[in-house]
């Protein structure tokens, strides 16, 4: 595949579902994590597309093993071609299973241990999600991708109007 960001061949686009799913596996087997991304971005309340889930985790081997094995609740089982040793070596290490998951111990220049002081919890369909704050997922928005630049604008406003958690997504309804 020529471009880095197109969407493997044989997988779908991550829908809100898929994410619960992850993260109650991911939850169950004690993995440290944070949701960042596109799902991140509309949780915060700025109604855009997304195609895949991006995680930032602890770059511990423990974490990173554990991560390979909940991942092989996929239908593919693609974290089998994944060495633990990659995920904490690359930037961004994708899954391309049924759904993608990119997973990253770095996005721009924030770390799991930075962004864990940074979540704001959810409750999803009974399972809690971790999803970084506004104020440093603003961060991770530091690249030159269009999407990037408007959701940067996004966030922008949002910290600068300061509204609420029940104002920002009063629509957020699964």
């Amino acid at each position: 595949m020529d471009d880095a960001n197109a969407r493997p061949e044989f997988s779908r686009d991550a829908t809100p579902e898929d994410l619960i799913e992850l993260c109650r596996q991911l939850n169950a087997s004690g993995v440290r994590y944070v949701v960042i991304g596109g799902f991140a971005i509309i949780y915060h309340g700025y109604l855009r597309g997304t195609s895949d889930i991006d995680l930032l985790i602890d770059g511990s081997l423990e974490n990173i093993k554990k991560i390979k094995q909940t991942l092989l609740y996929l239908p593919d089982q693609a974290i089998r071609e994944i060495e633990a040793h990659e995920v904490a070596s690359y930037q961004v290490v994708r899954v391309a299973d049924e759904i993608v998951i990119d997973l990253m111990t770095k996005a721009c220049s924030v770390t799991y241990e930075q962004a864990a002081a940074h979540v704001e919890m959810a409750e999803l369909n009974g399972v809690n999600i971790p999803f970084l704050k506004p104020e440093l997922l603003i961060q991770t928005k530091d690249t030159y991708r269009p999407k990037d630049l408007a959701d940067r604008e996004y966030l922008q406003e949002l910290l600068k109007n300061d509204q609420g958690p029940e104002e920002k997504r009063s629509w957020w309804r699964w």
